[in-house]
């Protein structure tokens, strides 16, 4: 192979098709648009979704879906996690000042104890919102829940 002899390969360069160019090219004229109309004329744009006077799909489906306006979005903590925080911490309390600072938790979040986990010591945990089984695994500890 040599400077001389390099080509594309087969097939992969296409000419470019020259609309407008006169009778000869084929496809002078009318340039593959058809004759007259909105479509034939520069300048036309068709709306977003129309789809030629049938009923668009966006009308045909019917809504669905709920969205609740109250709902409360909590970021879940396991107990688990809890535990081995305070161990590495070294404390006998943990609150979602400390699980933000671990980097768990945002500062607007709202924080949810689930009951993945054991507890190894009486610890004291305040959250938002704990589940039951979260609820019986720290007060069986000897721990306390603290609503905030």
């Amino acid at each position: 192979m040599e400077l001389h002899n390099l080509q594309p390969a087969v097939g992969s360069n296409k000419k470019k098709r020259r609309i407008g160019r006169g009778p000869g090219s084929g496809k002078g004229g009318t340039s593959t648009r058809g004759h007259k109309g909105a479509k034939s004329r520069s300048g036309y744009k068709q709306k977003v979704g129309f789809e030629g006077g049938q009923m668009p799909l966006q009308r045909r489906l019917p809504k669905y879906g709920f969205k609740n306006i109250n709902r409360v979005e909590y970021k879940a903590i396991n107990i688990a996690t809890i535990d081995e925080l305070a161990t590495r911490l070294g404390v006998e309390k943990i609150g979602v000042a400390d699980l933000i600072q671990a980097g768990f938790v945002r500062r607007k979040q709202l924080v949810k104890v689930l009951g993945n986990g054991t507890l190894s010591r009486k610890l004291d945990v305040e959250a938002n919102a704990f589940s039951k089984k979260a609820e019986e695994i720290i007060t069986a500890a000897g721990g306390q829940i603290v609503k905030v």
